[in-house]
């Protein structure tokens, strides 16, 4: 294994750095069961779920979400 240090690695040209980020983060997702959510994240999640179940119209789309982070006017929400 290679190593570099966290100074070798600032040092290098954004790109690449972006390219790191990029490698490493497949890396990790590519191994979902080595990323366990916290018990108080799950029922959180949950509680959401159902309650947009109860009512899926009181969010907003995926489409919304982006028009109105583009816009800015998520920020007068």
């Amino acid at each position: 294994m290679n190593n570099i240090s966290i100074t070798d690695i600032l040092a290098l040209p954004v790109r690449e750095r972006i390219r790191l980020v990029e490698l490493i983060w497949d890396s990790v997702v590519a191994e979902p069961e080595e990323m366990e959510l916290p018990l108080e994240f799950k029922a959180e999640l949950e509680k959401r779920l159902l309650e947009f179940e109860k009512n899926p119209e009181a969010g907003f789309s995926w489409d919304q979400v982006k028009s109105r982070l583009k816009d800015g006017s998520w920020r007068s929400a």
